[in-house]
């Protein structure tokens, strides 16, 4: 069992029927998820954030992953959260978003998904990974994207090479399926994003096959939004959404 850094670990709240899964991002941690996780249990729902395979430990063990992996992760920990839960939703930043996404493709029994910065399509990181691919193992972080002063993301300071492969991989499969979901569908999306452009949530909104569907601006935020000035709108418009769909 590799070392899990301090913050990093899964988190786990028991609380009513309702389920909320939280995933974090792309060589990011829980901790980036946690004040949203918080929120959600303090407002009486269970929460379930697993720590995706290869993160929170060193950027060496995350070149070691791939995107199955993060796939199996939250697969799994669907299949955990339903043994606590019987009404589930699933919210996610980033990479996390795109796995929200992948699982309302998968799973048209939840009761609805909450994509936040969701990544499908990021042409500058396809750019990088042509042009470094065999000649580095790593690049510079994409970490700490937050407008906040004095907020700092639990993240790797180096991001793997191979692991962008798999980003890539599992952002295009993801997005050729987006006309799958049918659920429920809350979409955050910060209108500055230095990570993944914010046309990512806009496609989303307009390729899924959801009637009940909406997509909220975060006109304060960076791409780590769940750290962010308006991690209060989040909560807010969350809960307003499970509380309208959890029956």
């Amino acid at each position: 069992m590799p070392n899990v850094l301090k913050n990093a670990e899964p988190f786990f709240y028991q609380g009513n029927d309702i389920g909320v899964l939280v995933i974090h991002g792309f060589t990011g941690t829980t901790q980036s998820m946690s004040l949203v996780g918080e929120a959600l249990a303090k407002a009486g729902y269970t929460v379930l954030a697993p720590r995706l395979t290869g993160h929170g430990t060193t950027p060496e063990d995350m070149a070691k992953a791939s995107y199955k992996d993060w796939i199996n992760d939250v697969e799994s920990a669907l299949a955990e959260l339903k043994r606590h839960a019987k009404k589930i939703f699933v919210l996610g930043l980033s990479m996390g978003g795109a796995l929200t996404c992948y699982l309302g493709e998968n799973h048209p029994d939840l009761l609805g998904i909450m994509p936040i910065n969701a990544a499908i399509d990021m042409p500058a990181l396809k750019d990088i990974y042509d042009a470094q691919y065999g000649k580095e193992e790593f690049i510079a972080g994409i970490g700490s994207d937050i407008k906040k002063p004095d907020v700092i993301e639990l993240a790797y300071e180096r991001t793997p090479i191979k692991s962008m492969g798999d980003i890539i991989a599992l952002m295009a499969m993801v997005r050729v399926d987006l006309p799958k979901i049918t659920v429920p569908t809350l979409i955050f999306s910060s209108n500055i994003d230095h990570v993944v452009p914010p046309s990512n949530s806009q496609e989303i909104l307009d390729r899924i096959s959801s009637t009940n569907k909406k997509l909220v601006a975060l006109p304060e935020s960076y791409h780590v939004a769940t750290l962010d000035n308006d991690l209060p709108l989040i909560v807010e418009e969350a809960i307003a959404f499970i509380e309208a769909n959890k029956s």
